[in-house]
């Protein structure tokens, strides 16, 4: 009797530990996806970035809408970035269990990327309304 007890004490034990192993890589997971997030919002920004750069060395182009176009399809670009980015991360968000971590809230994800897409239709608006002529 002592050494079945003792057998379902360490069956006990060891589901424990794996248990927490679980939650920790359920946390893990959950940081991986924020980072993940973050980089496709930095490469959103340099999509924006690029197509702001290149409306800047490249506007005296003729005729005017070529460089503005291209600058355009760039910003465009990075918009749908940002748009998957956030549909991307809160969907793994909803999917998963933070344990010890504090995560990013889906609504914080969308509200990033919302602004970020903001910021880009404003360039994109500016690069169209603007005379740089000077």
């Amino acid at each position: 009797m002592g050494k079945e007890s003792s057998s379902n004490e360490l069956a006990n034990e060891r589901t424990d530990l794996a248990e927490d192993r679980t939650d920790w890589a359920e946390d893990r997971t959950i940081m991986a996806n924020e980072r993940t997030f973050a980089g496709w919002m930095r490469t959103g920004l340099a999509a924006v970035g690029i197509g702001l750069g290149f409306n800047a060395l490249f506007g005296k182009l003729e005729p005017l809408w070529v460089p503005k176009g291209i600058a355009t399809l760039f910003m465009i670009i990075g918009i749908f970035i940002f748009w998957a980015a956030q549909r991307n991360g809160c969907a793994v968000q909803s999917r998963l269990s933070s344990h010890q971590a504090t995560p990013v809230k889906p609504t914080n994800m969308r509200i990033i990327s919302g602004l970020m897409a903001s910021g880009a239709i404003a360039l994109i608006a500016a690069i169209w309304t603007m005379d740089f002529s000077g």
